[in-house]
């Protein structure tokens, strides 16, 4: 499973935590001037997961103020974008001579590269901790042009809709259960992160030719992914109504699926029958009968359901439940 890179100031005393906090900080690829009110008491949490081509890190922290000084940038280039949702308290971020303020559910981007302040006050007049889940995309990994970037530094962009709201989801479930993801799938997720912010600093360059065809493409295939799952229990959902739904053809979501090695259909049979599988397996179902967890599942025809379970598992769903209870006895 991916495991996270943890450092929590509560393993000190509290007159040592702000200290500890300060040290993590200077070791990390972009050092920041940090000041806090809460300096005596500094009850702070960093997690950081590698993804292949980037990191998330999820923080809690009392309120803040950080500046990356022109002298820092001076001394240390690390090259990287970073991409902040706020998911507690009120932010503010500087750049370029652009100011933006932000609050949870928003986006704030900038640049490592270039000197930038970030506020970030926690909720009940920062007596409630303040928390954000950090993307950091290397330079070189982000295929838009810095320059076209540059309006957008310092500026804040919703994470409550469209592709933010992807981006959002995906961050937080990768940031607060990385214990659900295997070490392997690590650079896939990774790129599929990276995807997603590209296409949405992309729509808010207002242009569809800031980004690259193939980013679209995947970016529009984790939507659609996104929508299924959600929607796996929808005895109606087929081919033609994840179609609808994207506003696009029947024949150009088969198109975009091409590259994936499966057809929607078989993605949306496939998700199905392992949470039916899953479910068969779970104990605390056991007194619920297999029609019902087929159903729930978007299998209302139980005979269909049984032939298609055997002929995917090589085994029929009652027999996979008995032996599911075999091994938990």
């Amino acid at each position: 499973m991916l495991t996270p890179t943890i450092v929590d100031t509560e393993q000190v005393a509290a007159a040592d935590r702000f200290g500890m906090w300060l040290d993590l900080v200077a070791r990390t690829a972009a050092p920041l001037r940090i000041h806090s009110a809460h300096a005596h008491d500094f009850t702070a949490r960093a997690e950081l997961i590698e993804l292949g081509p980037i990191q998330v890190v999820n923080y809690r922290y009392p309120s803040l103020d950080c500046f990356r000084t022109p002298k820092l940038v001076r001394q240390s280039d690390p090259e990287i974008y970073l991409l902040a949702l706020t998911t507690a308290g009120a932010s503010a971020a500087e750049q370029e001579g652009r100011r933006s303020a932000g609050h949870a559910g928003e986006f704030t981007f900038y640049d490592g590269s270039r000197p930038h302040e970030v506020h970030h006050q926690g909720d009940d007049g920062g007596r409630e901790a303040a928390r954000s889940i950090v993307a950091i995309l290397p330079h070189a990994a982000l295929p838009l042009p810095s320059q076209r970037l540059t309006p957008l530094l310092g500026g804040r962009m919703p994470g409550t809709e469209g592709v933010g709201a992807l981006l959002a989801q995906f961050l937080t479930q990768i940031a607060t259960h990385p214990e659900q993801y295997h070490a392997a799938d690590a650079g896939r997720l990774g790129t599929i992160g990276l995807d997603l912010a590209t296409t949405l600093l992309g729509r808010h360059l207002v242009s569809e030719d800031a980004i690259p065809s193939e980013v679209r493409r995947r970016a529009l295939v984790t939507q659609v992914q996104a929508y299924i799952q959600q929607r796996l229990g929808d005895a109606a959902l087929s081919p033609q109504a994840v179609a609808d739904a994207h506003h696009m053809s029947l024949r150009s979501l088969h198109r975009l699926f091409e590259a994936e090695e499966t057809t929607v259909a078989s993605y949306i049979r496939g998700l199905r029958l392992e949470r039916c599988r899953r479910d068969l397996a779970d104990v605390a179902l056991r007194r619920q009968p297999i029609q019902a967890i087929a159903a729930r599942w978007g299998f209302p025809d139980k005979a269909h359901f049984s032939r298609l379970f055997r002929s995917v598992y090589g085994t029929t769903p009652q027999s996979w439940r008995e032996s599911a209870g075999d091994r938990h006895g």
